[in-house]
């Protein structure tokens, strides 16, 4: 009896275990998270921000993830070439963000590797747009889904997951500019979400 039952329960859980490996991989084989806020800032000021690495801890939403992460900057101080890799505990993990292209002052892309807890290679975008006296600060990932990534967004999507994050890192990025740019605190403190699959 305890064998019939044993045997029906392993059955039960290899079938689901087919099933949710079967609807995995109809899942999308990229992802695009974007995020978008606005800051009294100029975009002279913005990009000078995101263009020195050094200064990406100030506002970075994962920040406190692990106080002891520990941080390595190689290449030149800012601009293409400019490297920031980090090594942290279990929820930080660890990688490496590399800027690869600038367009003064209105754009950076970035090449962002994750080494742990799983291997992945995004690009980040940055883009920068005068409005008003101030600014528009877009930020956006774009990555493609390996398998284990579609199982994961079975359970919640990379909008989801990433989200929140971003819009924490554009708030402090807004205070850091505007302080770094002397600029009276602009009223709008929400983000304005654009999410692709």
């Amino acid at each position: 009896m305890l064998k019939k039952i044993a045997l029906t329960l392993f059955l039960v859980i290899t079938l689901a275990v087919i099933a949710i490996l079967a609807i995995a991989s109809t899942r999308p084989a990229s992802y695009h998270v974007e995020r978008s806020i606005s800051t009294a800032a100029p975009p002279q000021a913005v990009f000078e921000v995101l263009d020195d690495l050094h200064r990406f801890r100030e506002w970075s939403p994962w920040e406190k993830l692990d106080p002891k992460m520990k941080v390595t900057y190689t290449g030149p101080e800012t601009g293409v070439g400019s490297s920031y890799a980090w090594e942290g505990n279990s929820e930080a993990g660890s990688g490496r963000m590399t800027i690869t292209e600038t367009t003064p002052p209105n754009e950076l892309i970035l090449k962002l590797e994750f080494l742990k807890p799983f291997q992945s290679t995004c690009a980040v975008r940055y883009k920068i747009a005068s409005e008003n006296e101030g600014s528009r600060v877009t930020w956006s990932i774009d990555g493609n889904n390996n398998f284990v990534g579609k199982v994961m967004c079975l359970f919640g999507s990379m909008d989801k997951m990433m989200g929140g994050d971003f819009e924490r890192g554009l708030a402090s990025l807004k205070q850091v500019t505007e302080t770094a740019a002397g600029a009276p605190a602009s009223a709008e403190t929400g983000t304005t979400t654009t999410a692709k699959p």
